[in-house]
């Protein structure tokens, strides 16, 4: 049996569940290429998910431990599967893993072939690994979900998050005029991703600066959530990643509620992937940390704020620029 590093965790639970070990090395069934991991990213939240430790996103499914965990990778492909096309041993490639697959923080991944894009040309590995989840999340909620054109006028919940941060630049590089919400300190960051207007949310509330907007992105929840609807025009539609908006405040408000979970999607990240390459897109990455520190990323995330993502390195980088 070949063997790799990986850090898995053999029973559900938090971050104290994670060990860095060897572990079996996949093998590529057919439509699928074995990708040799570069970077992986990681995801606050996600060892609560029940995708995450079994093969279906409510948890009735069967127990997959121990897994692999982390859905946002990049590398090259070391070995292709039957049956799959359009991609050959050497291509650097990214995307979003299935949540219901074993994911990225391993020396070797099986990646069904068809969820992957080239990597963008401009991007390190490590860079490229900060994409797919929250960029993908972005693209289908403002592009997707609430069909955002240029001119109109977006509200971003959380500006300067791994999602927001993706948002803002998105909207912006669509022509929106952006309103983004962050703390004093992310200020200048969310301006210079594009936001024309960046709401202190300590210490001002939202509604009273944004009137009219035609889309709100919900990355909070909550109380927030629910305030959203005074700042959205009727007819206006407010997508959330985080739970189902209320559809009497909906009907109330003569909008649109929507809630919806990210998925892989080769095509809207080619799209991401044209934006990066054109200079409009860049991923932000709040740290990079070697495979053998997983554990403590993963703490990290459930005690601070990272601005942007933090991503895991596991084999070399060597990728431009």
């Amino acid at each position: 049996m070949t063997t790799m590093r990986a850090v898995r965790a053999h029973k559900r639970g938090g971050p104290e569940q994670l060990v860095y070990e060897n572990a079996p090395r996949p093998e590529p069934a057919a439509g699928e290429v074995l990708v040799a991991v570069h970077a992986a990213s990681i995801t606050n939240g996600e060892l609560a998910w029940d995708a995450t430790w079994t093969d279906s996103f409510d948890g009735s499914g069967s127990d997959r431990t121990p897994v692999v965990p982390s859905h946002e990778v990049s590398g090259v492909v070391a070995e292709v599967g039957p049956g799959v096309t359009g991609l050959s041993l050497g291509d650097e490639v990214y995307g979003l893993i299935p949540f219901t697959r074993d994911g990225a923080t391993a020396e070797y991944v099986t990646v069904p072939a068809d969820v992957l894009a080239v990597k963008p040309s401009r991007l390190t590995h490590a860079s490229a690994a900060a994409v797919p989840l929250a960029a993908l999340t972005a693209w289908q909620a403002l592009v997707g979900k609430a069909s955002l054109e240029s001119g109109q006028h977006v509200l971003v919940h959380g500006g300067a998050g791994g999602v927001g941060s993706f948002a803002v630049q998105i909207a912006a590089a669509l022509g929106a005029r952006v309103t983004a919400t962050a703390s004093a300190r992310d200020r200048e960051f969310v301006s210079g991703l594009g936001a024309d207007q960046v709401i202190d949310y300590a210490d001002e509330r939202f509604e009273d600066h944004v009137d009219g907007a035609d889309v709100v992105l919900d990355t909070v929840g909550g109380d927030t959530q629910a305030r959203s609807w005074a700042a959205l025009r009727p007819g206006g539609t407010l997508v959330s990643i985080v739970q189902p908006p209320n559809p009497e405040d909906a009907a109330s408000h003569g909008a649109q509620g929507v809630f919806f979970v990210v998925e892989p999607d080769r095509t809207a990240l080619e799209s991401v992937t044209a934006l990066i390459d054109g200079g409009r897109l860049t991923p932000v990455v709040d740290r990079v940390v070697p495979l053998s520190e997983t554990r403590a990323a993963y703490e990290a995330l459930e005690t601070e704020h990272p601005r942007g993502k933090i991503v895991i390195q596991v084999g070399k980088d060597n990728s431009a620029p």
